[in-house]
């Protein structure tokens, strides 16, 4: 079966130094790129991670530290990457949870923007969890009852990833599938639109899904003491709320979704702010402004040695100062 594109759809895979999206890193990416037209390119990366690669993630994939040492480093091939998978779709295998996380926390450390917001994402191991609970391995025997070559390979798990994607568009073209509501809909169809709607149903805001949006379509934490609230209704109580996860162990890509929230949510803060009228100080009364007036002071007269004659006395005055005055009389 054809697959029905309106853009290219790039299947890819990545193999690591582990499974941390925000401390681990790429050390080979696949692409196999598949145009509207059914032409294909094929592209395969190997990358220098620039730490250690653990010895039980090698004997997963089989890439050792001797066999990339003289590879580039991720950040070398950040644009080379993303100018092969300009304008494509992504597919793959558990993606939504791995591959595509990890490739934008990739992207966001070597400064090469990478729009993720504009692309639809195609997880086959969704629609094989949800319609058959089962692994990439068995999905490929059960669908196209075939075994993987060179399992974990990168292009030979990207590329059975695909066969099976076509083999689950030919099994459940008319199936039904049942949501948590009792809802039927036949949801499995040739459209890569629909494929994205079906293989995130939990719609999550973040790759990470610690941000997701609720039935409402607003955005809700998906974690912690605030699971299942309103981002925004969080920063209203507990701004600090923001600072703590934008310090924390938390992937750039969520970081980076929570400050288009918060922002978002500042500005509507300071725009109530800037509404509310100010009530102009009351004006100074005419009467008030005459009280104001200077007065007129008394010149002052200067010093005569003689005006004692004439000053009358005051009881307070001391005893020695009245003796001294009648000594001069």
């Amino acid at each position: 079966m054809k697959l029905n594109l309106k853009r290219p759809l790039a299947f890819f895979d990545l193999e690591a130094t582990g499974t941390n999206v925000g401390a681990d890193r790429i050390v080979e990416i696949s692409v196999i790129k598949i145009h509207p037209d059914g032409t294909e390119e094929v592209k395969t990366w190997r990358v220098h991670p620039g730490m250690p690669i653990p010895v039980e993630s090698s004997l997963i994939h089989g890439i050792y530290d001797e066999h990339i040492k003289d590879e580039r480093q991720f950040k070398e091939l950040a644009q080379e990457v993303a100018d092969f998978l300009h304008e494509s779709d992504l597919a793959g295998y558990n993606s939504n949870k791995f591959d595509i996380p990890m490739l934008a926390e990739e992207f966001l450390r070597a400064g090469v923007p990478f729009d993720m917001d504009n692309r639809f994402f195609v997880d086959v191991q969704n629609i094989f969890h949800q319609m058959e609970q089962r692994t990439l391995k068995a999905a490929y025997q059960f669908y196209c009852s075939k075994d993987i070559i060179n399992a974990h390979s990168a292009e030979a798990d990207t590329r059975a990833t695909m066969e099976v994607l076509l083999a689950q568009l030919d099994k459940y073209a008319d199936a039904d599938w049942e949501d948590k509501k009792g809802n039927k809909s036949k949801p499995v169809v040739n459209d890569v639109e629909a494929l994205h709607k079906f293989t995130n149903l939990s719609r999550p805001v973040d790759f990470a899904g610690r941000l997701a949006y609720n039935e409402q379509g607003e955005e809700v934490f998906n974690f912690g003491k605030h699971k299942g609230k309103k981002i925004e209704d969080v920063f209203n109580v507990e701004p600090s709320y923001y600072s703590w996860m934008m310090q924390g162990d938390f992937p750039l890509y969520t970081k980076r979704k929570l400050e288009e929230i918060y922002s978002r949510w500042n500005a509507k803060k300071n725009a109530v702010r800037q509404a509310k009228p100010v009530q102009p100080r009351p004006a100074m009364s005419e009467q008030k402004k005459e009280s104001h007036a200077p007065t007129q002071t008394k010149p002052v007269q200067p010093f005569n040695k003689n005006q004692h004659h004439n000053r009358p006395f005051k009881k307070e005055e001391p005893a020695a100062l009245t003796l001294a005055l009648q000594m001069l009389l």
